[in-house]
């Protein structure tokens, strides 16, 4: 990786443009994250590029590694690590990028026998911070040949990662209000169902229910799908 020229500024903005982009897309979060690590990459030419992010659905937390533009296998492996340890740990209790010139020498980097073997040197990590100061995560940049990150390099970075993480939360919050609409669309299925199955079979609102559970494991089809098997026996039976 080399100093960051005036011209390659551009190169930065076109990043930030298409992670922005991606913010009002349908894409899902596994392919936002990939899209975020290869386009870094290709902006800044570093051997290989990664996003980690907070799984705070474990008990402790844990920030997991959840993209990378790298294939070789002792990259790709599932890695976790705790809130305080390594390299992505500073980040994330600091909320401040850490850069470091040779990651075989540094007592926080905990993976030297893997850069070892991918020829490894240098790194930059810097936080996923949202606009209430909140990090969600952390993006890390490897250089194969040693490198002093400067200033404008970081705050380049920094500028991408901050966008990627409004991009990743936006896709977040797309895809939960996607699940809320859908369990809303099956609860009124059911619903409709049920009043069916009442009229039809005489049952009270408990037995209907029950009914259509019991369909549901005989079938090995969700509650939704003999909800709209019901509605649409109702709408056949009508013509």
């Amino acid at each position: 990786m080399y100093k960051i020229e005036p011209k390659t500024y551009d190169d930065y903005i076109r990043a930030i443009t298409d992670i922005s982009q991606a913010i009002t897309s349908d894409l899902y979060l596994e392919e936002l994250l990939k899209l975020i690590v290869m386009v870094t990459a290709k902006v800044t030419g570093v051997a290989i590029c990664s996003l980690w992010l907070i799984d705070e659905t474990a008990n402790p937390p844990k920030i997991r590694l959840k993209a990378t533009q790298a294939i070789a296998p002792e990259y790709v492996k599932d890695r976790s690590l705790n809130l305080d340890e390594g390299v992505v740990g500073f980040v994330v209790s600091n909320k401040r990028p850490l850069t470091i010139k040779n990651v075989l020498r540094n007592r926080r980097f905990k993976e030297k026998e893997m850069a070892r073997k991918l020829g490894l040197v240098s790194m930059v990590g810097v936080p996923l911070r949202l606009k209430d100061d909140k990090v969600i995560g952390v993006l890390n940049c490897f250089t194969s040949t040693p490198h002093d990150f400067s200033e404008t390099e970081v705050n380049l970075l920094t500028a991408v990662a901050n966008q990627a993480a409004v991009a990743i939360l936006n896709t977040e919050l797309m895809v939960k209000t996607r699940v809320i609409q859908e369990e809303l669309e099956t609860r009124k299925l059911v619903e409709r169902a049920k009043e069916i199955l009442m009229q039809r079979m005489r049952l009270n609102g408990e037995g209907a229910y029950r009914w259509l559970q019991k369909q549901s494991m005989d079938s090995r089809k969700s509650m939704r799908q003999v909800a709209e098997a019901v509605l649409l026996s109702q709408e056949m039976d009508l013509k």
